[in-house]
């Protein structure tokens, strides 16, 4: 047994009686203490999403890694208040979107990585499923917020699609990963596109529904 979690005081393991409703609550309580005790100071501004993906994860990290550009959050709101769809490259985040709240606004969430076709093309050409994905998504012709929480080849290629004069309407990029996956977010950071990104290699598909969460739940707050 490790000696360490062995000698850890017993009080920190005793059951605390909430009920299911207080949870969250007392999650978030948890989590700003313990910002508080690792002196780790959090924009006021950015909080609510920080402190979701703190409690979606339960790693602090994030607290300091998660970049927002100029006027992030507010760009993000007014796009999904006023109906912007999402597109996105797991259909983990897909499911981890609060589609009914989405819905209110008039969005919808897509992902096209387990359709048929889109597999067949990608093996076809040699690229990944993620970029032949992310084109399905641009032939759309409608303003697109990109939630990339697993593929850095979305990520690349929203950049170099940008580059050519492609405009998504917002970016979430937290790919999580050790391939190609800093060098993508870096890229995105360097861009003019409105944008939230965990620096590093830290991230994930829970990661990028809960920053559409927080907002959302900020919109029907």
């Amino acid at each position: 047994m490790n000696e360490a979690v062995h000698n850890l005081p017993s009080e920190r393991f005793e059951v605390e009686h909430i009920a299911p409703a207080d949870i969250e609550r007392r999650s978030f309580e948890i989590i700003r203490a313990e910002l508080a005790e690792r002196d780790i100071k959090v924009d006021p501004c950015l909080e609510n999403v920080v402190l979701r993906v703190i409690h979606t994860t339960a790693d602090f990290d994030f607290a300091q890694n998660m970049v927002f550009s100029e006027s992030a959050l507010s760009c993000l709101r007014e796009r999904i208040a006023s109906g912007t769809s999402i597109c996105t490259d797991t259909q983990m985040a897909k499911m981890g979107i609060n589609q009914r709240v989405l819905s209110r606004f008039g969005g919808s969430v897509h992902c096209f990585m387990s359709d048929e076709d889109v597999a067949k093309e990608a093996a076809e050409r040699g690229v990944t499923r993620a970029i032949v994905s992310m084109e399905r998504a641009m032939q759309r012709k409608e303003p697109l917020i990109f939630v990339i929480g697993n593929a850095p080849t979305a990520l690349l290629h929203i950049y170099n699609r940008m580059k050519e004069g492609f405009e998504p309407a917002f970016v979430v990029g937290v790919p999580v990963g050790f391939v190609n996956v800093e060098v993508a977010k870096e890229r995105i950071l360097r861009s003019k596109v409105p944008h939230i990104v965990s620096r590093g290699r830290k991230g994930g598909s829970t990661v990028a529904a809960a920053i559409i969460n927080a907002v959302l739940y900020e919109l029907v707050e």
